[in-house]
């Protein structure tokens, strides 16, 4: 059994680093979506970095969670909450496109319990 949560563990946890990698990219490069979206839900412009670095150090753990578990299960909180917290900066400004950030934040915490499991 816990080769199939290591299994599905793997799946998840890299597909969700490739998206956090990708995010991570865009955030850098200032696309102009993200951009608009991070002004939408009024986080300043000078966080863009750290966001960005915060997504790429999560891809970076997820994937290093396959080899040191408990890395991953840090990894998998720190991606979950930090997609909590984009669900709520949404909420807070009454802005209800969130299903990106929710969708997120399910798959985080399904790697959590895929990795706490495997």
């Amino acid at each position: 059994m816990e080769i199939f949560m290591f299994i599905a563990y793997a799946v998840v946890g890299v597909l969700l680093a490739l998206t956090l990698t990708a995010s991570a990219t865009f955030t850098l490069q200032r696309n102009d979506q993200i951009v608009a979206n991070m002004q939408k839900v009024q986080v300043p412009d000078s966080w863009l970095p750290r966001l960005a670095t915060l997504k790429a150090a999560g891809a970076i753990g997820l994937v290093a969670g396959l080899w040191v578990p408990p890395l991953g299960v840090a990894a998998a909180i720190g991606v979950t909450l930090y997609f909590v917290g984009a669900v709520v900066a949404h909420l807070r400004v009454k802005d209800y496109e969130l299903a990106p950030a929710a969708v997120l934040t399910l798959v985080a915490a399904a790697a959590l319990a895929l990795r706490i499991l495997a």
